[in-house]
């Protein structure tokens, strides 16, 4: 009998110990899954930029004078002359940039995708825009444009009916026309240079876009007149990052603060914009130079 009593109390006893290991195992896991649900401390993206070494920048090929590649296959126009000293004043070197070519339409989801750190592609600031992107301070203001044939020219919107107008697919001018002109027949292009392209071979009867564009390729194909010279409201052109990176957003905005204090944007529309548009178009008309009072304040 006291051989099943002492063969009892030690089963009892190896329950009790496996119970309590288990209890031990359990609560370590515990702990351990805790600590891993824990957030971690954020890195600073310009800290990120600068582990990276290259400042990604989403830039148009083919917007002479703004963003295009040159017959030596360089990145040149006035967008990438502020890529450029952005790179200098945050890596030290203008040349630690790492261009990603885009199109109108996929600048946004580059931003989202977080395959750039900045668009620099003449990205017009609109309130849709900016429900989607951080606007930076503007470099530039505009309206849209109409251009079309000196033998056919179209001076106001009236005229286009009957017509077809070219636009680029993902620009303020496909969505104003949109917007305020449904009755405006629409001929749509994925790429600028096609568009163009369009216009010449007689696929449309004008084209719109932003006219500082316009001017520049009409000084370029003098068949060509902006007839229609402004749209609907001054619009301004600037950076964008992506929503909610507001360490980059302020560092750009401060950067961009210096920069209008050098005037460094006249003296790069010397450089990249005046041979383009000649005698139609002065800096002023161009230019930011300060920080405007409502560039966010959209209607």
């Amino acid at each position: 009998m006291k051989k099943i009593y002492a063969f009892l109390i030690i089963a009892l006893l190896t329950l009790v110990l496996a119970a309590c290991g288990a209890n031990s195992s359990n609560g370590s896991e515990e702990e351990e899954t805790a600590n891993d649900n824990e957030p971690s401390e954020s890195k600073s993206v310009i800290d990120e930029i600068k582990e990276r070494g290259v400042l990604r920048v989403a830039v148009f090929s083919d917007k002479p004078p703004f963003g295009y590649v040159d017959a030596n296959g360089e990145n040149q126009g006035y967008d990438i002359a502020l890529a450029k000293r952005i790179a200098k004043d945050l890596l030290g070197d203008e040349s630690k940039i790492e261009y990603v070519i885009t199109e109108p339409q996929a600048r946004v989801d580059l931003l989202k995708s977080d395959k750039v750190d900045i668009v620099l592609a003449n990205f017009t600031v609109t309130k849709e825009r900016a429900e989607q992107v951080d606007f930076v301070l503007p470099y530039m203001k505009v309206a849209i444009g109409v251009v079309s044939p000196k033998s056919a020219p179209i001076s106001s919107v009236d005229d286009l009916k009957g017509k077809k107008l070219i636009v680029p697919k993902g620009t303020t001018a496909e969505t104003f026309f949109m917007k305020n002109h449904p009755d405006v027949e629409l001929v749509k292009f994925d790429q600028i240079n096609e568009a163009f392209e369009a216009l010449k071979d007689g696929r449309g009867d004008a084209l719109a876009q932003d006219n500082a564009l316009l001017f520049s390729w009409a000084n370029e194909n003098p068949d060509f007149t902006v007839a229609l010279p402004t749209l609907g409201d001054l619009d301004y052109i600037a950076p964008a990052v992506k929503k909610g990176n507001t360490e980059l957003l302020e560092w750009l905005n401060a950067e961009i603060e210096k920069l209008y204090e050098e005037k460094f944007f006249t003296n790069a529309y010397e450089e990249t914009l005046k041979s383009a548009f000649g005698d139609t178009i002065s800096a002023e008309e161009v230019v930011v130079e300060s920080k405007p009072d409502n560039y966010l304040n959209f209607k």
